[in-house]
């Protein structure tokens, strides 16, 4: 399950985990114009972790989840690597 709220500066999305084992915290993703922040309570200390991705990072991110194994470079539009 997630949910999905427009903000603002941010569209917020909250991944709920909803599985029948040991149910990990709810993520909650912030996407900005120049950004993306991941967030989750860790379990351990109970304080909140984050993880801050950059627009490019993204892509890759996006582009790695189809691609089989190995090392990549996108091109990005205009040509030029990234």
């Amino acid at each position: 399950m997630f949910t999905i709220e427009h903000e603002f500066d941010a569209t917020i999305i909250t991944l709920i985990d909803e599985g029948r084992a040991e149910l990990s915290d709810d993520v909650t993703i912030s996407a900005f114009e120049d950004c993306v922040t991941l967030e989750q309570l860790d379990p351990r200390s109970q304080e909140p972790v984050r993880i801050t991705l950059s627009m490019v990072q993204l892509n890759d991110l996006m582009a790695a989840l189809d691609l089989p194994e190995g090392s990549y470079r996108l091109m990005r539009s205009g040509g030029e690597e990234a």
